[in-house]
């Protein structure tokens, strides 16, 4: 079973990368498949196997050049009642330049980064996929 398990998680993690590989710089292309940041925590992806542009609901914060360490930003998780299964709307961060990137753990992080001018959020619905979590 934890063959099973750890054979699922690996070949999700291919996935999301498949899912997501043009806004991974090389810097940060094998950091957060698998595990995103929420709330200041981490949560675990299952990645299903198609990908769903243009349909995303629950935000989703793809750091393009982040702090070292730097994972994706789910805005959402199961047991949030605007939860819609990991249907995820792509928005790209971006520190600007002259900015000493640091890690954006929450959306909370994200807008608080926004608002002083240290990032640009882009939002790219062609990027939007399909890929559900686990606390």
């Amino acid at each position: 079973m934890k063959r099973l398990i750890a054979g699922s998680l690996v070949a999700g993690a291919l996935l999301l990368g498949t899912a997501i590989s043009g806004f991974a710089d090389s810097a940060n292309a094998a950091v957060g498949f698998g595990t995103l940041f929420y709330n200041g925590g981490t949560i675990h992806t299952v990645v299903t196997p198609s990908a769903f542009p243009n349909s995303g609901q629950d935000p989703f914060f793809k750091v393009t050049n982040g702090a070292a360490g730097q994972l994706g930003i789910a805005g959402v998780a199961p047991g949030t009642a605007d939860y819609h299964g990991g249907a995820w709307a792509v928005n790209l961060v971006t520190f600007r330049s002259g900015i000493t990137p640091y890690p954006l753990t929450s959306v909370q992080a994200v807008q608080t980064a926004a608002a002083a001018g240290d990032v640009t959020v882009t939002r790219v619905p062609a990027a939007d996929f399909r890929c559900p979590v686990q606390p």
